[in-house]
């Protein structure tokens, strides 16, 4: 199956990705305020919806890998359609909190199912370890995620309200989604024939596992990092004196730069080992946080150091696993890493407006410098593990 037309796949793809992480991860960014103005349920109530759904990606994530590893990845992001679609349909039809915080759970075990672990790992499996190239040019459609789906969200809410507007997402996720999932996508996309021993094919040696272990590392503070910039990011700028436009308008930086650098990144034709794409994701990422916390006058460029080593973070997370541990185990390990990472994400929200509340936006900063400057170190760590692989 490595011979499978690249562009379709990787275009198909990166549509479903554009609406799996717009109706499900950028959802309530758009949809909180007036489900709460609406319904009186608590705000923090109904945003902790992502947090439990991102919990419960992190909690099914390894049976995900295990699945795309068995049976491809069609099926696997076929069911993850189908679950958005139901979980939207919830919270369409939610009569009371309870109920549309039951839709985030199946929304959560279709972003397990359906978000860039599961598609990384399915690209693994039809192109082996050629799929590096796919997986980069895939950062690029689900860079557009928020792009696109944030004005559509706002659109639909003001014509439609936001139970219809849920009602929407879900025909997107039925409609168009799934036909491509299901018409496009080769059918046989697999890393490995299913063994007896489901354990055999993600054995690691001495030298592998920790990799494998600080690699899991990286992405937790990766990801407890990210989220709280994603949700904490305005109000930290406005404690720095700017007001909301201003703060707004920075923000808005985070989108294109991502892009830019994943562009960058697929300018280089994946010469490079992606240890050096993380080395280079981690450095950015360390620099933008740090002049944000020295309080140094260069806002503008801070954010779009940040958000450009994120964007090719994406690219790392990817590629790495693939050529260190191989296309057999690609997907198990990736859903494995991807646990702890979710996890990390779902409670950071949470863990920000405390840290927040009790230390102020300059301790915050200070904290998130101090997280990015030590996911070098990890890195540096990392990059004598696989010298130690290569041997």
């Amino acid at each position: 199956m490595a011979t499978a037309r690249r562009w379709p796949v990787i275009s198909a793809l990166g549509v479903v990705q554009i609406f799996a992480w717009g109706s499900s991860y950028y959802l309530l960014a758009v949809f909180a305020a007036p489900i709460a103005a609406d319904t009186g349920w608590s705000l923090s109530w109904i945003v902790g919806g992502l947090s439990l759904g991102l919990f419960v990606a992190g909690m099914a994530s390894p049976r995900v890998g295990e699945a795309i590893r068995r049976h491809g990845g069609r099926p696997v992001l076929a069911l993850s359609a189908l679950l958005l679609a139901v979980g939207l349909l919830i919270l369409a039809t939610a009569p009371v909190l309870p109920v549309f915080i039951a839709g985030w759970v199946v929304l959560g075990i279709g972003m397990g199912a359906g978000l860039y672990d599961a598609a990384f790992a399915t690209l693994g499996g039809i192109y082996g370890r050629e799929a590096r190239s796919a997986i980069t040019t895939l950062t690029l459609w689900g860079g557009f995620a928020s792009t696109v789906c944030w004005p559509l969200s706002a659109l639909l809410i003001e014509h439609l309200g936001w139970r219809w507007s849920c009602a929407a997402y879900a025909a997107i996720q039925l409609g168009l989604c799934l036909p491509l999932i299901l018409f496009v996508l080769p059918g046989n996309g697999r890393t490995a024939p299913a063994p007896a021993d489901r354990q055999s094919s993600i054995r690691l040696s001495d030298p592998e596992r920790r990799a494998y272990l600080t690699m899991m590392g990286i992405m937790v503070l990766a990801g407890l990092s990210v989220t709280i910039v994603s949700v904490h990011l305005l109000t930290m700028l406005q404690g720095r004196g700017l007001s909301l436009a201003e703060a707004v308008a920075l923000g808005a930086m985070i989108g294109p730069a991502q892009v830019t650098a994943r562009l960058i990144e697929m300018a280089s034709g994946g010469r490079h080992h992606p240890i050096w794409t993380l080395a280079g994701a981690a450095a950015l990422t360390a620099v933008g946080l740090v002049i944000l916390a020295l309080g140094v006058p260069l806002v503008g460029a801070a954010i779009f150091l940040y958000a450009a080593g994120n964007g090719i973070f994406s690219i790392a997370r990817g590629a790495l696993p693939l050529a260190l541990f191989g296309a057999d185990r690609y997907a198990p390990v990736m859903a494995r890493l991807a646990r702890p990472s979710l996890i990390a994400q779902a409670v950071a929200p949470a863990f920000g407006a405390v840290l927040f509340t009790v230390a102020g936006h300059e301790q915050m900063l200070a904290g998130l410098a101090a997280l990015a400057v030590a996911n070098m170190g990890l890195v540096a760590w990392l990059w004598k593990s696989i010298g130690a692989i290569a041997r």
